[in-house]
């Protein structure tokens, strides 16, 4: 799982070059948590970290470039991204 965020989070910067690597990993983990878990809330099967991962991958491309733009509209995260590493 460790290697999966990380390349994840390599590919977020590469898109977003206003974030450090570890506010992309932070958004990479908040992304996988909030798709596994809204999909739980909704009832849905589990289908792997490869369905997540197709997911966040899809995320990143298409709103990466902008998410650091978020937390101007959402200042409630505000704090989850000011932390200096990871979530977990």
């Amino acid at each position: 799982m460790e290697e999966i965020f990380q390349q994840l989070a390599s590919r977020l910067q590469r898109k977003n070059d206003s974030l450090t690597i570890n506010e992309a990993r932070t958004w990479v983990e908040l992304l996988w948590e909030d798709f596994e878990t809204t999909r739980a809330k909704a009832g849905h099967d589990y289908h792997g970290e490869e369905m997540t991962k197709r997911i966040v991958v899809q995320w990143i491309d298409n709103y990466g470039p902008r998410l650091h733009e978020f937390i101007a509209t959402n200042p409630k995260y505000k704090h989850m991204l000011d932390k200096k590493g990871p979530l977990h």
